[in-house]
């Protein structure tokens, strides 16, 4: 659905070169939501922009939904939705007004009817003859969102699309991603919420002028942390540990207070061993649980490395 083959982009003026993107080389699968990560600055909404034929690349390719960019600008502007961390309405236009505009620019066949159904489908169909210019920034990002809907597009480019949203309304939207999915559309979600990425994407990718990584949030986990274990014990002793240590599949095994914390790649299968061993050891197992590190963690790794 998305390809890249040494996607760059380079900003030139007299004094300066500033590379903003560096050889991406990325596949996004149809119905995939893909998470794009970064600081800012690091190339991500550049990057978008040239994956919806809004600016050019220096070198490389894309492909998207089988058109090229650079060669079918106009064919992949009109297959994709896109939502702008800052977008623009006309405010002193009602916000149904808005949308038609917009429809007939994407020559929309059932204008009323399809500016009508997103309307609903976000609550706005009664505040739809009030001015833009008078909507809360949630309200005004429900909107956009409407906007990039309209003409049912199979590729969505989110940018940020919770930022500055209060809880409520950066629910509903997350939420709307969600139902998206369903309907099988791929989405390309840039954004600095990492537990948002997290709970939504199905893969995300580290991005800082170049890719650093991409896999789905388990692995990414998984490959830098291990998978921890956390037993609770009546009472844990440091014999218990090194018994568990020397099991073959154990990573590592630590007594901290009255809990074993053990890592190791596949707990579903070894756990039940190792309660064996805790139980024939004379432990008393209260509970078990798994210590599940942030994709905020895992990001942070790959950014630092990436500095150093």
């Amino acid at each position: 659905m998305i390809q890249t083959e040494n996607l760059t982009k380079k900003f030139v003026t007299k004094e300066t070169t500033t590379v903003a993107v560096e050889n991406l080389n990325l596949e996004v699968a149809e119905g995939e939501v893909f998470g794009f990560l970064g600081p800012n600055g690091a190339g991500k909404t550049t990057t978008v922009r040239m994956l919806t034929s809004l600016i050019g690349p220096t070198s490389g390719k894309a492909v998207v939904n089988g058109f090229t960019t650079g060669k079918d600008d106009q064919e992949i502007r009109r297959c994709v939705g896109i939502l702008t961390e800052t977008p623009g309405m006309y405010d002193n236009l009602s916000a149904e007004f808005n949308l038609e505009i917009y429809a007939r620019l994407y020559e929309v066949k059932d204008v009323k009817g399809q500016v009508e159904k997103y309307l609903r489908m976000l609550g706005l169909w009664e505040r739809r003859q009030d001015e833009a210019g008078t909507f809360s920034k949630g309200m005004k990002q429900k909107l956009a969102i409407a906007r990039a809907m309209l003409h049912e597009p199979r590729i969505m480019f989110l940018d940020e699309p919770t930022s500055g949203l209060d809880p409520e309304a950066a629910r509903l939207v997350r939420d709307f991603i969600a139902e998206l999915r369903t309907q099988g559309r791929t989405i390309f979600l840039c954004t600095h919420n990492l537990d948002e990425a997290d709970r939504l994407c199905d893969r995300v990718g580290v991005f800082k002028s170049r890719l650093l990584v991409v896999d789905t949030p388990a692995n990414l986990r998984s490959q830098i942390f291990g998978r921890k274990v956390v037993f609770h014990l009546r009472s844990a002793t440091p014999e218990m540990a090194a018994q568990v240590q020397a099991l073959p599949f154990v990573r590592e095994a630590r007594a901290v207070e009255s809990k074993l914390v053990v890592t190791l790649e596949d707990p579903e299968t070894y756990n039940p061993q190792i309660i064996q061993l805790l139980v024939n050891s004379g432990a008393e197992i209260q509970f078990v649980g798994e210590l599940r590190h942030s994709l905020e963690d895992v990001y942070l790794q790959f950014i630092r490395k990436a500095a150093a």
